[in-house]
């Protein structure tokens, strides 16, 4: 494997998930002009930020810089936006895949948005893709994931028709240094750009059908309202929902429970219970459940009914990692179990 973006916040993650991988081995980093010719460990220097060591055999690796030949099948990317887009598709034009965590193509006609568990058929749009033996698969903006993956399991059984939705998202996404302390520190930031439009329109398309045209998104009403909070890690969201069958609390209780689609395949990075329903009053938190699953489990709780629309709960992920590099890692072990590798 190969990591475009290898020295940033998201890189590093890719850098630690991927250190015992059964399948994957991290054989080559890229980063910018800056860090190119340099062995990782030089590259990174004093910004690994990871409580765990920086291993060592990724430490030797010499940085290539942004567009050089690469040799590895897949590439995970965790670019900048203000360059992803131009390199992504350069290394999915030259037969590479490309497992992007950037934003850049989400929403394109033929780039498949994918969470495993989710929507893994919209995987067969990588066969429209105009690059041949290449491609391009994106994961979900780390807030959108969240949603997204609470909203599956209830849209399959009873029809999804409304939804609002208010974040709380940790300071960790936005990268490093991310919000300077002064702005985030016993403070709410009730805004981070772009972030409302794209858990919309992120989430219609990944709730969506494919059909002949392409991707038909979900037609329910879907309203956000995102805010930054002085957490460290894990994006928490409020929500409440309107559903076309009207059902009971234990019909929720056992579509979340039953809600397993990965399970026989035995993914590295799947958790074997992908979204956990706590009947706990004050749970999920970030402090308690934000690790949940190695970081791949979405925990949901406060389950109960509203008065506006049919029921609320709150859900909560890791963002850098179910939210992020864990996301792109998930989207290559499905890749490789459909002989795409």
């Amino acid at each position: 494997m190969a990591i475009l973006g290898a020295t940033g916040t998201v890189g590093q993650r890719f850098i630690q998930l991927l250190e015992n991988h059964p399948w994957f081995e991290v054989a080559e980093v890229v980063a910018s002009d800056q860090s190119a010719g340099k062995s990782y460990a030089e590259a990174v220097g004093s910004r690994w930020k990871l409580p765990t060591a920086l291993p060592q055999a990724a430490g030797r690796l010499k940085v290539k810089r942004a567009g050089a030949p690469l040799r590895s099948k897949i590439l995970f990317s965790s670019l900048d936006a203000a360059v992803a887009g131009e390199v992504e598709a350069h290394y999915a034009a030259a037969g590479h895949l490309v497992s992007s965590n950037a934003r850049n193509h989400r929403m394109e006609a033929d780039v498949p948005l994918v969470i495993p568990e989710v929507n893994r058929d919209h995987l067969e749009m990588l066969d429209r893709q105009k690059y041949r033996g290449g491609g391009i698969v994106t994961n979900p903006n780390c807030s959108t994931i969240v949603l997204a993956m609470a909203l599956a399991p209830l849209h399959r059984a009873f029809g999804v028709e409304q939804v609002l939705v208010t974040t709380f998202q940790a300071a960790s996404g936005a990268g490093y240094p991310g919000v300077p302390s002064l702005d985030i520190l016993g403070n709410v930031v009730p805004y981070i750009s772009g972030e409302e439009a794209k858990m919309e329109s992120e989430t219609h398309k990944i709730l969506g059908r494919v059909t002949k045209k392409g991707i038909e998104p979900a037609d329910f009403a879907l309203s956000a309202n995102c805010h930054r909070v002085p957490v460290l890690d894990g994006h928490l969201v409020a929500v409440s929902v309107k559903m076309s069958r009207k059902p009971r609390r234990r019909s929720i209780a056992d579509a979340i429970r039953t809600f397993r689609p990965l399970a026989k395949l035995a993914l590295p990075s799947a958790p074997d219970q992908p979204v956990l329903l706590r009947d706990e009053d004050d749970r999920p938190q970030p402090r308690l459940d934000v690790d949940r699953a190695g970081g791949m489990g979405v925990t949901m709780g406060r389950l109960r009914p509203c008065d506006v629309l049919d029921w609320k709960f709150d859900a909560l992920a890791h963002n850098v990692i179910r939210g992020a590099a864990g996301a792109a890692i998930l989207n290559a072990e499905i890749l490789a179990v459909e002989g795409r590798l």
